[in-house]
């Protein structure tokens, strides 16, 4: 979901678009800050940073940069015990944030840190404020491991997100939020079409880039046509880097032998084709093989708010697999009753032109573009298309009055407020506000109800957030399935080495020993009403 503005502390900060990179490597940084609390999101604005500083500065400015956006309201707390009277200009507040930062956790030497951040307050023009700048770091200076115990003691969240956390997650309470100012691990998707993960590893090493393979297992019970449940259990491996690495020295990266994904994210596109897989061989065994319907020989799938298109890739991946793991291998297992699958149609939409080209950029890196595909020779065909999914209708240029069952699998990467990746992106607790909550629950609830009646009785949607709210999760598919009785809820089972069970789905927090992210996963069967 786009990270929506957020007023700054006062207004009196320049608009985000006249954000200037010239002057030290800390006013670079310090603008930089300033352009997130005007709104701009850190994916915006990190690269202009970093292109604009020769590569001796880039290290150092990265690590300024993030290490203050995680510690952010730790340090604004500290701030305010520091300070004599109020601090309200919020340029001036940045400055002595970043100048914190560099004593007590990058351990800046102390002069170099008070005489340069003293300098950069002078550079964005708020010389008035040296004496304060100078006397507050100072202070710090005498004892900077106290006053990080005191940045360290309590969370750096905000206190609504704080206060919704310790509502949700009491028991994890206290190692999640700190938990959350910590950087995230790299992990890496391996492309089972091409190589398999423990291949990908000797490269690896090969390379001198150390790495464990992370493997998780999900179980669950698909539902029958004779109203009972047959449990399934499957395997995602992934690759989690001891140190985060540039890609380009990644082995055959470009070739689309790999691709960073978390390891949580992992399981989406594996848990829906397996469902996939469960639908099919549980609609043959109970078809008369003498009748009509005895072989449907195309499937219909949807990846809904599919940018950047790291678990469509994943999902493509899996399908041209030549293993279990493809659709195309189901007809095999028992030719004459499972189905003869002889065409996938994949349809993925997102509701902006730059991410569909984020979308088109990632699956031609991975050979998975619609061109690729037609030249395996494999039966997918590709749909990319631009479109609101609170309205979007297959097949139709406007929403229609009724929905026409299309799909026999969706995944919904949800928009949600992003809570369970802000070690990766530490910009979204300054972004985020609590009304944001509210209105990301409607516009999740929209998206459900207009995708839901496009699915045919007997698929299958997986419901997929990256927050840890229980608003945005398991309470959105308690709502959901109040309001729609074809829709039943799929158990996960005690085989799942992943997440922590809930009254429907299962919700990963970044505290677990995968290290992933924070996800939540729901998968929700469509009955025949």
């Amino acid at each position: 979901m786009r990270q929506n503005s957020t007023a700054p502390r006062n207004n009196k900060l320049k608009p985000s678009s006249n954000l200037i990179m010239n002057g030290s490597v800390r006013v670079r940084v310090i603008r930089t800050l300033l352009a997130i609390q005007n709104g701009q999101s850190l994916s915006s604005v990190l690269d202009p940073l970093l292109n604009s500083l020769h590569d001796g500065d880039k290290g150092f400015a990265h690590a300024l940069l993030l290490t203050t956006l995680r510690q952010w309201h730790a340090l604004a707390r500290l701030l305010d015990s520091l300070a004599d009277n109020p601090i309200d200009e919020v340029e001036v507040r940045t400055t002595i944030q970043v100048g914190l930062v560099q004593l007590i956790y990058l351990e800046v030497a102390d002069h170099a840190a008070i005489h340069e951040t003293v300098e950069a307050a002078k550079e964005i023009e708020f010389a008035h404020s040296t004496g304060l700048v100078n006397a507050i770091l100072r202070k710090v200076a005498k004892n900077p491991s106290k006053f990080r115990k005191k940045c360290d003691k309590k969370h750096s969240l905000p206190n609504w997100l704080a206060y919704q956390l310790k509502q949700d997650w009491s028991e994890q309470y206290d190692e999640l939020t700190q938990g959350l100012r910590q950087p995230a691990p790299m992990f890496l998707r391996v492309n089972s079409a091409v190589t398999s993960v423990e291949d990908y590893q000797h490269a690896l090493d090969g390379a001198e880039i150390d790495a464990d393979i992370v493997e998780l297992t999900t179980g669950f019970k698909v539902a029958s046509s004779s109203e009972s449940a047959i449990s399934t259990t499957l395997s995602t491996k992934g690759l989690r880097l001891h140190q985060s690495t540039a890609v380009n020295a990644l082995p055959d990266f470009a070739l689309g032998t790999a691709s960073v994904q978390d390891m949580h994210a992992q399981l989406a596109a594996p848990i829906i084709n397996k469902a996939l897989m469960a639908k099919l061989i549980a609609e043959s065994a109970n078809t008369d093989s003498d009748s009509d319907e005895s072989n449907n020989d195309e499937l219909h799938i949807l990846d809904a708010c599919a940018a950047p298109g790291g678990k469509l890739a994943h999902w493509l991946e899996l399908i041209s697999a030549n293993d279990e793991s493809s659709l195309f291998h189901v007809k095999q297992d028992n030719a004459e009753t499972s189905p003869a699958i002889t065409d996938i149609k994949v349809t993925a939409i997102d509701n902006e032109a730059p991410r569909i080209e984020r979308i088109r950029e990632n699956l031609q890196r991975l050979n998975l573009s619609q061109h690729n595909l037609q030249q395996a020779d494999n039966s997918i065909a590709l749909n990319i298309v631009c479109a609101d999914a609170t309205r979007w209708q297959h097949g139709k240029n406007k929403k229609a009055e009724t929905n026409e069952p299309v799909f026999d699998a969706i995944l919904l990467d949800s928009p949600c407020t992003a809570t369970g990746v802000i070690r990766r992106h530490p910009d979204i607790s300054i972004l985020r506000t609590e009304e944001d909550i509210e209105q990301t629950t409607l516009l999740q609830a929209d998206i459900l109800h207009n995708l839901w009646p496009q699915l045919k009785a007997g698929g299958y949607l997986l419901y997929v957030t990256c927050s840890i709210l229980k608003q945005e999760n398991v309470e959105q598919m308690q709502d959901f399935i109040t309001h729609h009785n074809d829709a039943v809820a799929i158990e996960f089972t005690e085989e799942c080495s992943w997440g922590i069970e809930q009254a429907i789905g299962r919700q990963c927090l970044p505290i677990d020993s995968a290290s992933g992210d924070g996800f939540y996963y729901a998968l929700l069967h469509k009955t025949a009403e």
